[in-house]
């Protein structure tokens, strides 16, 4: 089990993963460009807030889908809801402190800027 905080410790969440991840990524559409965070992806069900949830702010943008939450004292992004798969997690590896997200060995790149969901000319 890993437990996720926030910079200021209000917002904790227990994430139903071990400390070795089987994936963990960037992505580079225009939200994600912008917070720098690495991220892993789990099962709805794998992911649970036990502390703070009426401090979570939650952001959405262009389409609407997908929701970003944040802590709306320290503005930490924590987890987000993809508009791709609404079903999945996808939470803030920087904010497990069991894990150095400056010693992981791959980090992929999600290209979110070509995504399929959405219409190109």
């Amino acid at each position: 089990m890993l437990k996720l905080i926030c910079h200021c410790k209000k917002v904790e969440a227990e994430i139903d993963a071990s400390k070795n991840l089987e994936k963990v990524m960037r992505c580079n559409c225009s939200i994600c460009k912008r917070k720098g965070a690495i991220m892993s992806m789990v099962e709805n069900n794998k992911f649970k807030i036990v502390k703070g949830k009426d401090n979570l702010k939650m952001y959405q943008f262009h389409s609407n889908t997908a929701k970003h939450y944040f802590c709306k004292d320290c503005g930490i992004y924590t987890h987000h809801h993809p508009r791709i798969n609404p079903s999945l997690t996808a939470f803030n590896v920087g904010c497990i402190d069991d894990i150095d997200t400056f010693k992981l060995d791959s980090v992929k790149i999600a290209d979110g800027n070509n995504h399929p969901l959405d219409k190109k000319n």
